[in-house]
This record gives C-alpha cells, structure tokens and sequence, in this order.
C-alpha cells in the first residue's frame, strides 16, 4: 500500500501516482483519459438548438439555452477520476492525497469528489503538470510532512 496518492489532471487527461515517502520519486501507477475531450465543441453536440419565429414580426431565433458542453464532459471525466480513488481508498491502496490540477478543472473535481476522499486530501498544487515531467511535479511537492494538512 502506498501512504500518499497523487493525481495530475486536466480536463482531459489523469495521471496516478503513488509515492511512499514525499522524498521518493512518484510511481505511476494509472493513467486516465477522455478522448471526447479534445474533440472540437461542434463533434460534441447532435445538432443545433431549436428555432423559433419571434411573437411580433418575421425573426427567428434559437430556443432554450445552449449547453456548456465542455464543462459537462469535464464534469463526466472528474466523475470517473473520482470513482477510481474511491475504488482505491475502499482497497485501502492510498491515506493521503495530494491533488495537482489548473483551475477550473480543479473546482469541478474537487466538487465531484465523495467526502470520504475529501478528508484524504492533505495539499493541493494549482497548475496544470499533465504534460510535464514526472521531475518538474516533485518540484511543486512539499518538501516536509509538516507542510501537508492533517487527513
């Protein structure tokens, strides 16, 4: 079992680590991605909204709001990261975690994590490192137990 979980996201991509001590070099131990979330906005909906003729006169315009179809994926992908640490918190496989993400991404997973999994969170580092070097995330740990919050 590894003592601290750390997870690096962004809206498309997740990458588990695990590290027994906060001087050791991370484990990856998963990586999750949503291959929706770099399609272009226009592949992600079936159609356009409705239309509508306008009470007075000959306008027409579209009905009803447009959904933020890149924040429900979002949303969907932060779903299924969360499911996965809760699956690895109920086996036991993590106590600490320590979440690595850019706003906004940040807000919505953290707002889709369960509170069992919140209580584990002890440091969080905003930024987005999904696509840097395993090296350039140790720079952004903390250096000392002391620094992390009490899970």
């Amino acid at each position: 079992m590894s003592n601290i979980r750390v997870v690096v996201a962004d809206q498309a991509e997740a990458i588990l680590y695990d590290l027994t001590s906060l001087k050791a070099r991370p484990v990856e131990v998963a990586r999750l991605v949503d291959i929706t979330a770099r399609e272009p906005a226009r592949n992600l909906a079936s159609d356009r909204p409705g239309r509508s003729y306008e009470s007075v006169g000959a306008l027409r315009h579209a009905v009803g709001d447009e959904p933020d179809l890149r924040r429900q994926q979002a949303i969907r992908f932060a779903r299924s990261i969360a499911e996965r640490l809760e699956a690895d918190r109920r086996e036991r496989r993590f106590q600490q975690l320590i979440l690595v993400a850019g706003a906004p991404f940040r807000g919505i997973l953290r707002a889709e994590l369960p509170e069992a999994i919140k209580a584990c969170v002890v440091h969080e580092v905003p930024k987005d490192l999904v696509h840097s070097h395993v090296e350039d995330l140790l720079d952004y740990l903390p250096d000392r137990a002391q620094e992390l919050k009490s899970a």
